[in-house]
Order: structure tokens, then sequence, then C-alpha cells
């Protein structure tokens, strides 16, 4: 019985532990995620900046080895 109740205990430490491994990875990747929204909407406004300045002409659309 006490064997048992040892592995139990054992059992349930590394779960403990396992469970805080986990739980500071996702708080790690929400971090991550947040950071690349906020980088993903800096770049969308950067798009809709250069799309909005002034037009551009055929000529300026042709590459440069035509």
């Amino acid at each position: 019985m006490e064997d048992r109740l040892t592995e139990l205990e054992t059992k349930l430490a590394f779960a403990e532990d396992l469970l805080d491994t986990l739980n500071q990875t996702v708080a790690r990747q929400q971090a991550q995620i947040d950071l690349l929204q906020a980088q993903l909407c800096m770049l969308h406004q950067q798009i809709k900046d250069v799309q909005g300045a002034e037009p551009r002409g055929l000529r300026e659309e042709i590459p440069p080895h035509y």
C-alpha cells in the first residue's frame, strides 16, 4: 500500500511539473502571437500608406531590364 501511495505521489509531482511547463509554453506563445499581430498591423498600415501615395505611372511599372 505504501509503495502505491509513493508511486502516485511521484506521478502527481511529474504531472504538476508538466502542467507548469505547458503553462509557461502557452504564455510564451501567446506573447509571440501578440507581437506578431502587432507587427502585422504595422505592415498593413504601411501598405495602406504606400497605396494611398501619389499614383504611379506606367513608366514606373516597367521593370528596369526592359
